[in-house]
């Protein structure tokens, strides 16, 4: 494909052979996951953290950053990537908190390419191309029935996803545990102030003509929310 010639071609250029030789000379020939010392330099693989696409390829302040690549054996690239047999656990994390607690913010400082997110504000996003604040009444039922598929694919761990964040209030501690028990999810709390959510909203232009109805929501987590 298309796609893959743009990928390889990267890695057969010389400016990335002479940065990956490069890193190998400055680091030496010790694997950054196991430890083992790989006997052949051209055994160790120059791993990239964020993974390479045609889109972020030419972007050398991820493809060429040395903070961005790590030195690997192939038994640990295998592992990395879950190939040639390895196959990864599925992780689940559930993670909750108030609006405008930071919730998808911390999704995304931690999520990895192909992981799956389940998380009602990028559903309704997703089926009207309104902004992820712009929640139509009348497509709650559509959008929760997507939002139930999903979680039953996780529950089941169905696709070749490894990890799968599930985001929402969950103020109810009953609910919050048993969607936790019931997805095998580890739970992540957004641990922040009602003032704090909103002195947010308030600084918040996308939500500039919201600013009641946000409020109401944000004082209905905490009335209800339950350690």
């Amino acid at each position: 494909m298309a796609k893959y010639a743009v990928l390889k071609s990267f890695y057969a250029s010389e400016k990335w052979i002479n940065f990956r030789l490069g890193l190998i000379n400055e680091r030496g020939t010790k694997c950054s996951r196991c430890g083992e010392r790989i006997a052949r330099s051209r055994d160790l693989i120059g791993h990239h953290k964020i993974e390479l696409t045609p889109e972020n390829v030419h972007d050398y302040t991820i493809s060429l950053n040395p903070d961005q690549v790590d030195l690997v054996c192939f038994d640990c690239h295998n592992k990395e990537h879950n190939r040639f047999g390895h196959r990864a656990t599925k992780q689940v994390y559930l993670v909750y908190g108030p609006p405008m607690s930071g919730k998808k913010n911390y999704v995304q400082n931690y999520i990895s390419r192909g992981d799956i997110v389940v998380d009602m504000d990028r559903l309704y996003e997703a089926i009207t191309m309104l902004p992820s604040y712009d929640k139509p009444d009348q497509l709650f039922s559509n959008v929760i029935g997507i939002h139930n598929q999903l979680i039953d694919n996780i529950k089941t761990r169905y696709g070749k996803w490894t990890t799968a964040w599930v985001v929402g209030g969950y103020a109810d501690k009953y609910k919050r545990e048993k969607s936790a028990n019931d997805l095998g999810a580890e739970i992540i709390f957004c641990d922040v102030s009602k003032e704090e959510c909103l002195r947010r909203l308030n600084m918040d232009q996308d939500r500039i003509y919201r600013q009641d109805e946000w409020e109401g929501y944000i004082n209905k987590w905490f009335e209800q929310y339950t350690v």
